[in-house]
């Protein structure tokens, strides 16, 4: 064992660690150390007791080892992705946060219902370089179960800091999850990202996809890792719990000879399951997936987890660059399940109903937004809402708590825009005049070129100023973002 490597034991080592199961199931990503081997790494600590989850973790430079070669990313406390957190409905969740990168950063908790204020979800606050930060929230009693997505969000930099790694989950636990067929599964987390195949993935030219159409890279992992393994469980019954963590790469996802049975999108579980034959992700969004073992299979067959090839859109006059290519023309491999030695004589049946979920009531409002891009003098191209770029200091939308709204998204651009509001879940209501086919809660959808959706959002619980925005996050950068102030 080297320098290196006792150096990052000591980073992952100290502590009382307390895992989620996706954690316990799931390699924790690469094995890292700080880039200055100078400077102290502070123990990653995750403890629960008595309704309180307290974590210490930083934002740091660390060298990863990645597809077998080592590269200076960022990383939450020395992993690519950062530490799993698991909580409860009730619980007060303390996180001891520093800032051990060059440039301001912050935590931004991508599917939870918290105060856009304080301690909690305020995306306007900045961490500097060096500083440590206390986030403290209450996780509602009421809150549903799901995977939550944390990752940077001060504006400026939040593209270049995912782009090089940040990025972690927090796992809610709710009724869903007592359910015994959803018990009998193995759950595994697939926290999707991708990475420039260069060695220096802080330039632009790294990038297979430009700035303009949202930066991909050539590097697939899953869990940090490079096409793993998983074996179906003897149960029968095996959980997959997505997380796109990509800059602007969309997720198409099949296995082969196995249908998907989609039980929860973004933070919420559904009525019932769905069963589907593929799977988009957009980035930031998450789905609950169950895989049932088929009958027939032999031991030691081994089935592929594919990205397929998707269309984000054309660039017309901004050139070549991926968006009209998007997730490559080729099916790429992600993950491999492998039958092995587990029994599916006695599959564990799926569930037949989950949660119900109640239609929103009539709005009190309705307001258009239109999504496009266009040129600013001296910024060059951008993207824009309602034909305006982001401005930090101008409010763009203004509500009342305790009301409904719909909400109709315009694509007028050339490429598709995944739309995220952040705070309260919406309910997509249609599509281009058609209805949804079933009733979710989400904050991440996408809004194709040339579609109109119409969501339907309750604002509840929480005054305070946060945004919306386009999650193709070189596009948040360059402009498509608002801010909504929602007032008591």
């Amino acid at each position: 064992m080297n320098r290196r490597q006792l150096i990052s034991l000591g980073a992952l080592g100290a502590g009382s660690i307390l895992l989620s199961q996706c954690a316990r199931n799931n390699a924790q990503g690469s094995a890292v150390q700080s880039s200055d081997p100078a400077a102290p790494i502070a123990p990653l600590q995750i403890t629960r007791s008595k309704g309180l989850v307290e974590v210490a973790m930083d934002a740091r430079p660390s060298y990863v080892n990645m597809a077998g070669q080592e590269r200076l990313l960022y990383s939450y406390s020395g992993q690519i992705p950062g530490p799993r957190i698991e909580a409860s409905p009730g619980d007060t969740v303390r996180i001891r946060f520093t800032n051990v990168l060059a440039e301001t950063t912050n935590l931004h908790f991508h599917g939870l219902h918290i105060p856009p204020t304080g301690t909690g979800d305020d995306v306007f606050r900045k961490i500097a370089s060096g500083e440590t930060f206390t986030y403290e929230f209450q996780i509602p009693t009421d809150h549903p179960g799901g995977v939550v997505y944390y990752h940077p969000h001060a504006h400026g930099t939040v593209a270049q800091q995912i782009l090089g790694g940040l990025g972690g989950m927090i796992v809610v636990r709710g009724v869903v999850d007592e359910r015994p067929e959803i018990q009998a599964a193995q759950e595994e987390c697939v926290f999707l990202k991708d990475f420039s195949t260069a060695e220096n993935w802080q330039a632009t030219n790294a990038w297979e996809t430009g700035l303009m159409a949202g930066r991909e890279g050539g590097l697939l992992t899953v869990n940090g890792e490079v096409n793993p393994i998983w074996e179906m469980p003897a149960s029968g019954l095996l959980r997959l719990r997505f997380v796109n963590a990509s800059n602007a790469r969309f997720y198409r996802l099949a296995l082969e000879e196995h249908p998907l049975y989609l039980i929860g999108t973004d933070s919420h579980p559904l009525e019932a399951p769905v069963q589907l034959s593929e799977l988009l992700l957009v980035p930031g969004e998450r789905a609950d997936v169950l895989v049932q073992a088929q009958p027939g299979v032999t031991q030691e067959q081994s089935f592929k987890l594919m990205n397929l090839p998707y269309r984000r859109g054309g660039m017309g006059m901004m050139g070549h660059h991926g968006g009209s290519r998007g997730s490559g023309s080729e099916n790429q491999v992600l993950a491999r399940l492998n039958y092995g030695t587990a029994s599916n004589t006695n599959v564990t049946a799926l569930p037949r109903q989950l949660i119900p979920i109640a239609a929103l009531a009539q709005p009190s409002q309705t307001r258009s937004f239109s999504l496009n891009h266009g040129m600013v003098p001296g910024q060059g191209m951008v993207f824009l809402v309602n034909g305006k770029s982001f401005d930090p200091d101008r409010i763009d939308t203004r509500v009342k708590l305790g009301t409904v709204e719909e909400w109709e998204i315009r694509n007028t651009g050339v490429m598709d825009h995944p739309f995220h509001l952040h705070v309260n879940p919406f309910q997509v209501v249609s599509r281009n005049g058609q209805p949804e086919t079933f009733r979710a809660w989400k904050d991440t959808v996408l809004v194709k070129t040339g579609e109109i959706l119409r969501l339907r959002v309750k604002f509840t619980d929480f005054p305070g100023k946060t945004v919306y925005h386009c999650h193709i996050l070189d596009h948040e950068e360059r402009g498509m973002m608002g801010i909504i102030q929602m007032d008591a």
